[in-house]
This record gives structure tokens, sequence and C-alpha cells, in this order.
């Protein structure tokens, strides 16, 4: 049997841009759908390296984007306060880079309106003791890190406090035409089987590197060019701030300081398939080396883990060279009627999540010109769900939070410092979520152990509680093992490879995980 719903707006992504033009379209008064083929960010935002961008990467190449990035910083940090940690950032020329690139650094920020400030290397080593001693000229900038899923996750809840419907695990399977218009879409919910028939007097498609699939499903076209882009974790903050080499962007030239861990990031290679973007030994090589640039000794940093993200990159009409760091970091929105003669359908595509909220400001804008009506856009104005005033997350803050109840609330995953009553609270929050999902909220298995510990602990405490009977917290544990070790696989050496030995044995030695029932 299908299920058959009603809205104004169906949305097709569940990452930063459709969540964001679900907040934004439910603010303005619509009816809003959203479907994602997974749980919400699970694409490309949440496979990035979680920097809130100051501008700076862009100053020299692309002064748009920049300036978007600048604009979008400042609106970040007054509305999306829960789910940014006010690092700070730096640019630093090291005896590898450009030594005029420095100036042209700076006169594109001037530009771009990017705040930047020369400081010395001296004070640049007293901020980061790890850094390069022969860094020559030294910027500082508004750089920061963002938590894509806390920001996701605020989007969607805001915008179901205002009626949305967010459904998650539901593929679009296809896209509904009546003659030249678009009506709705079929999703299949993975969940129960069935299959969801949506009726829309809109469609937007913020699929992002899979917008291309999405837009063929009308007979339309949307030239969006997948960018591998691989990152990888280390076990501890090597740096306070984002720091960046001050030249062209190239492999493994920034770090950023996420939550417990560093990342260092990132390749750019044009993919065909946004779906075959497996990290390779030789990327994680390369990378690790290039950190020693910024911070000598970097390369015997234990590594916990690699990934790759997919970017949706729409290339510059002049692009010929196959150098992906050539395309435009700036956005498309696309009305189908006006380009394909197929009402009821836009496309949004490129851009990046500093500028989510633009992106999908400019979406809801072009869905109001299709349908023919006018409201305002309020998300400059209208802080997400949890972002009170300045309320950036610290580390140090929640460690302190977890200490004041920790006498009677067991701790879970000692890494992330996930209690059982986080647990507990967020299984009721995302009824019949995997450990994996679990993993997006909390931070479960994000760790040096890499779930080692708290995986199990986590199912059975979850199996005691009535959210899993013992056939579900079976599967569910042995899913998210096998998913933690995915982007293990390229880092085994050194420590880590003692890790995955121990997890190995814990897994494979006394619980014999393969042998479950389920």
């Amino acid at each position: 049997m299908t299920e058959a719903l009603e809205c104004q707006l169906l949305v097709i992504g569940g990452g930063s841009t459709g969540a964001g033009v679900a907040w934004d379209a439910a603010l303005r008064g619509f009816q809003v759908i959203l479907a994602d083929r997974g749980d919400l960010a699970t694409g490309t935002t949440g496979r990035f390296h979680g920097l809130l961008h100051s501008g700076g990467r862009y100053a020299v190449r692309d002064t748009s984007s920049a300036r978007e990035c600048a604009r979008e910083n400042e609106i970040l940090r007054r509305v999306a306060t829960e789910s940014i940690e006010d690092t700070g950032g730096l640019f630093v020329s090291t005896p590898q880079d450009d030594p005029e690139y420095a100036d042209r650094f700076l006169a594109g920020c001037g530009e771009a309106g990017i705040a930047v400030e020369e400081i010395s290397p001296g004070e640049a080593l007293r901020r980061e003791p790890r850094l390069n001693p022969k860094v020559r000229r030294v910027f500082s900038v508004a750089d920061g890190s963002i938590d894509s899923w806390k920001l996701v996750w605020g989007c969607a809840r805001g915008a179901e406090q205002l009626g949305a419907r967010i459904l998650p695990y539901h593929p679009v399977t296809a896209l509904l035409r009546e003659g030249d218009r678009v009506v709705g879409g079929r999703l299949r919910d993975l969940r129960s089987g069935g299959d969801v028939e949506v009726r829309a007097e809109c469609v937007i498609n913020a699929a992002g590197a899979w917008s291309g699939q999405i837009a063929k499903m009308a007979g339309c076209e949307v030239g969006v060019r997948p960018g591998k882009g691989v990152m990888v974790a280390i076990n501890h903050r090597l740096a306070n701030c984002v720091v960046n080499r001050c030249n062209m962007p190239g492999d493994g030239d920034i770090v950023v300081p996420s939550h417990s861990v560093s990342v260092i990031g990132t390749t750019d290679t044009p993919v065909e398939d946004p779906d075959d973007i497996e990290p390779t030994a030789e990327e994680v090589a390369k990378m690790m080396t290039a950190g020693d640039i910024l911070f000598p000794g970097f390369s015997q940093a234990r590594a916990l883990r690699v990934w790759s993200g997919a970017r949706p990159l729409l290339p510059k009409s002049a692009v010929g060279s196959g150098d992906d760091r050539a395309v435009t970091r700036s956005h498309t929105v696309l009305r189908h009627a006006e380009r394909d003669g197929v009402a009821g359908l836009v496309s949004i595509a490129g851009g990046k999540l500093t500028t989510y909220r633009l992106m999908a400001k400019d979406t809801v804008d072009a869905a109001c010109a299709e349908l023919g009506v006018e409201r305002t856009c309020t998300t400059a104005e209208t802080p997400l769900p949890g972002s009170t005033g300045r309320n950036y997350y610290r580390l140090a803050d929640h460690q302190a939070d977890f200490e004041k109840g920790r006498a009677d609330n067991p701790i879970i995953c000692e890494c992330e410092l996930v209690s059982q009553a986080d647990v507990l609270e967020a299984a009721r929050r995302h009824p019949k979520g995997q450990i994996d999902d679990l993993r997006r909220v909390l931070r479960i298995g994000m760790g040096p152990c890499q779930g080692g510990f708290c995986a199990f602990r986590t199912a059975a405490l979850l199996h005691g509680h009535g959210e899993y009977d013992r056939a579900e917290a079976n599967a569910t544990l042995r899913a998210f093992v096998q998913e933690r070790w995915k982007g293990q696989r390229q880092v085994l050496w050194g420590q880590q490879l003692r890790q995955a030995r121990l997890d190995a044995w814990i897994f494979q030695g006394v619980l014999d995980i393969e042998h479950l029932p389920t």
C-alpha cells in the first residue's frame, strides 16, 4: 500500500542546504516535507573538515565566494552559535610557500571584506607552540570550527516545530510529472519497506553532488561536477585554532581542530560518481607528509581514520584544465521552467556549508517566484533552536558540564564524554535510530578507540531499556563496527594498528559479533 502525502514544497536532500531550505521555507509559512535517502547530513555535509570559513581560502582566486563566506560567517555567529567553536584561524607563510602570495592574500582579503590582521611569527608561535618555527608571515582571520550535524539537526528541529515533516531513510525513486510540470515525488521508506507518494506544488532539488541524478528523473540536467576530497582525523588537538598555509589552495594545507581531534584536509579530485570516492593509502600518506610543513612531526601523529566527501562543484565556462580548485565555490539556483520548460522544479548546486543559509534563501526565493508569491526570508535574524546569545561550543565547558552529574550518570563513551542519560535522550529523540545515527548526534565511536568500548555498551543499554530487541541490538552493533572499520583500513600503522587489533579481539574474540543471532 502506498502512503499519500501533500505539501507545498518537497525538499529532496537532507544536508545543510536541504535542511536550511526546510527551515527557511517553514519560517515563511510554507508546508514542507524534506526527504533524504539516509540519515540527515550523511552526504557531503557530514563528510568535510568542519571549517567555518572566514573566506580567506578564496581571497585570491575566487573573490565572490570569499565575500559570501565572510558575510555568512558573521551571520552564522549570530544564529547558529550552538554549532560553532570560535577557534579563530591563522594563514601562515612557510619556507615552502611563495613569499609573494602573502601580499596578494592581504589585498584579496581587503577586496572581499574579510577581517584580517598580520601578527608576528613570535605571536603565532605563542598561540600555536607546535607550529613550524620557520614561518615568515602570519595573518589572523575569523575562521572557526562548525559541527555540521548540530547545524543540520538544528535546522530540522526548527522546521519540525513549525509543522514540517522530516523523512530520513526515504530515497526518491521517481519524480512525478504531469505534462510539462513536476507535481511531486515517489519515495521508498527503507524502514517499513513501503512507498510514499508526495504531491507538492514545487519540488526543490537540494541533493548536492547527487542533484544531477535527481534532475534526470524529470528529464532535466544539472551540470554538477563531483569533486572528491579526502580528510584524516588525528587523535588529539594539535592546534588550538584553524591553521592554513598562506599559498594557493592545495592538498593537506589546512588543519582544523574539531571537538577532541584535529582534521587535516584536503585533496581535490574530479570523479564521475559521487558514491565512488573511497580514499587511498597514497592520498593519506601525501597529506600526512604535507602536515609536516605546518606542524613538524605531524606525520608521526596517530591517525584515527580517513574519509572522503563529494563536493557539488559547478564548472566555470572557461575551466579546461581539469583542476577542481579552479571551479567556483559559489552556488547557482536553476528554475527548470525557464531553462528546460519543466515547471515545478528548482535545483540548487555548488556552494559550501558556510554559505548554506544564503543558498537556502536564494532557493526559497526561487520557489516563491515559481509559485507566484512573495514571502520574506528571516533566517539572518532568527536563531536556530538551541542557539542563544553567544553560546559557542567550548571543549572545556563540555567536560565541566559532564563532571557535574558524573556520580549519578554512568559514562558510556570516555573519548567523547557521553553519558547514559545522553544516549537514552538521543534515542528518544531519534526513534528507530541505529547506533551510527546516534554517533552523528553524540559522537559515539569518534574518539581514539573508534567505538571499541562504547559501541557494545550503547547496544546493551538500549536493549536493556527496550529501544532494541535482541536481534535489533545485535544487528545495529555489527553494522556500526563494520562502518567504523571502513575508515581505518588506510591508517593501520603504529598506535592505531594496536588499537584496531585490540578492537578486533573485543568484537571478534570476546563478543564473536559475526555469529550473534539476528
